[in-house]
């Protein structure tokens, strides 16, 4: 699986703080000033993640996130 597979989440949190997140995954989440540093730190988050599943030989969650408007 890849970044691609997992529906991302992203917020601001103030004038200078963006969130980004894949709820589908445990601790895959970036903090930063932008919106595309956000994207891109949670990138290097997430490669960071699926590397210490691939090391311990378990494969990522799948994703069961919903997407939902109320």
């Amino acid at each position: 699986m890849n970044i691609d597979d997992y529906k991302t989440i992203l917020y601001c949190q103030g004038e200078d703080a963006w969130a980004a997140e894949i709820p589908a995954i445990s601790g895959c989440y970036a903090l930063m000033p932008t919106r595309e540093e956000a994207l891109a730190e949670l990138t290097r988050v997430f490669k960071m993640i699926a590397k210490e599943y691939s090391d311990e030989g378990r494969p990522l969650p799948a994703d069961t996130t919903e997407i939902v408007h109320a």
